[in-house]
């Protein structure tokens, strides 16, 4: 049997509370990524850039100061939810710009929203002419409104992107399996809305 002194255990205390401090110290060098990497999905360059500069509206305060404004109702269908959009009318624009989606995407977690996803938005009324494309992704449409959040007539192209949620589905599905909203007090159970017609597309 091995026998320690009083001053040789002292130093074994010691190296374990150094070790232990270091340890800390490494995992928060690894910043959030490393807390959060069973949330965060793999992106490639261009997306995880887009990821970063968006990262601000993890707050969604910042996002009804730069002009996103919530929506209200959390969107579920029966394969996946989407979430509690905050939607800047002022993006809204023919040329949708990578670095500016029209809307952002809130999972409600206790009382608290996280920031899942980004959504690109354009409504045929803004005269495009061709199905838009970013990310080297085309957008989905043309579509009618999403009842009862929006008018059926607002006719329009959009484009999921899953930026800061892991999505089973694909980080450019309309839904994601991962996201719920229950508990929350305004959930809507939306169905797929009809594709229509986009008139002078070349």
């Amino acid at each position: 049997m091995k026998t320690f002194t009083r001053h040789g255990a002292a130093a074994t205390g010691i190296a374990g509370a150094i070790a232990l401090v270091l340890g800390l110290a490494a995992a928060a060098t690894q910043g959030p990524a490393a807390v959060a990497g069973a949330l965060a999905p793999e992106l490639s360059s261009e997306l995880a850039a887009v990821r970063d500069q968006l990262a601000k509206y993890k707050d969604p305060v910042a996002a009804v100061h730069d002009g996103y404004f919530s929506t209200l109702g959390c969107v579920h269908y029966k394969d996946g939810a989407m979430g509690v959009h905050f939607l800047n009318t002022a993006l809204i624009s023919p040329e949708p710009d990578p670095a500016k989606p029209q809307l952002l995407i809130y999972e409600p977690v206790g009382d608290k929203l996280e920031l899942v996803a980004a959504e690109w938005l354009v409504p045929l009324a803004t005269g495009i002419t061709e199905r838009p494309t970013i990310f080297g992704q085309p957008f989905n449409g043309p579509m009618a409104g999403h009842e009862p959040l929006m008018p059926d007539g607002l006719h329009h192209y959009d484009l999921h992107v899953w930026l800061f949620k892991e999505n089973p589905a694909g980080v450019f599905a309309t839904t994601n399996p991962a996201v719920s909203c229950d508990g929350y007090g305004y959930a809507m159970l939306e169905e797929p809305t009809a594709t229509v017609a986009h008139d002078g597309a070349h």
